[in-house]
């Protein structure tokens, strides 16, 4: 009886292991994925911080064609608050625990300040997508409303990229907890993804100033 467990283990596992070499197939998002729209965002992220993470975070929107430098900005932003809001999440439930158990004042303290710092940083980017969205309803002509709006939208995203990296450097040194460590890497990601949705938005910003410049040149 013995054998034939130990036979029907290695039948199984024989099994098992086969069915993890089998190569995964692509997704039906790979699959569909639009190769233009591929292409266009792979030449604009280049220009980023953190190219391979910006082709990562926006490959998901090549599903169809890319309508510009100001769809593209729109997704970042949306990534960038995707991930702020589950960091929040996360911080959230770390304050709680450390709160219940009162064991590292300190330690809550400081997920306590970057819970306030990441929440800033929802704040300061949906009022960013809010501004940028309202691009498309207004006279998209070059004025001084256009590159108030404009700067706005620098403003905010740059601020939450301030915040979501105030996070980080809260716990200096490299001796953590692994809970500590959790923290860093997700704060990290945020400030990492709202960098290159800042460096996007330049990107479609560039154009209105540009032409701003021009007009303030004629005669």
């Amino acid at each position: 009886m013995a054998e034939l467990n130990y036979t029907l283990l290695v039948i199984f596992l024989s099994f098992f292991f086969s069915f993890l070499a089998t190569p995964v197939e692509p997704s039906s998002l790979t699959r569909h994925r639009n190769p233009k729209a591929m292409t266009y965002i792979e030449s604009s992220c280049k220009g980023t911080l953190y190219p391979d993470l910006c082709i990562r975070c926006l490959s998901q929107y090549a599903k169809s064609p890319l309508n510009g430098p100001q769809h593209l900005a729109q997704y970042a932003l949306s990534e960038s608050l995707s991930r702020a809001l589950r960091t929040k999440g996360y911080l959230l439930e770390v304050a709680k625990e450390l709160q219940a158990v009162k064991s590292n004042k300190k330690e809550y303290l400081t997920v306590q300040d970057c819970v306030n710092q990441i929440s800033d940083s929802v704040e300061q980017i949906s009022q960013a997508m809010k501004e940028l969205r309202s691009f498309n309803k207004h006279d998209s002509s070059m004025n001084d409303n256009m590159l108030w709006h404009i700067s706005n939208v620098e403003t905010w995203v740059s601020t939450a990229l301030t915040d979501a990296s105030s996070c980080v450097y809260s716990f200096p040194g490299n001796r953590m907890s692994k809970r500590v460590a959790a923290i860093k890497v997700k704060a990290k990601n945020v400030a990492e993804v709202t960098s290159n949705a800042l460096f996007l938005f330049h990107r479609y910003a560039s154009t209105y100033q540009k032409a701003a410049t021009k007009i303030s040149k004629k005669p």
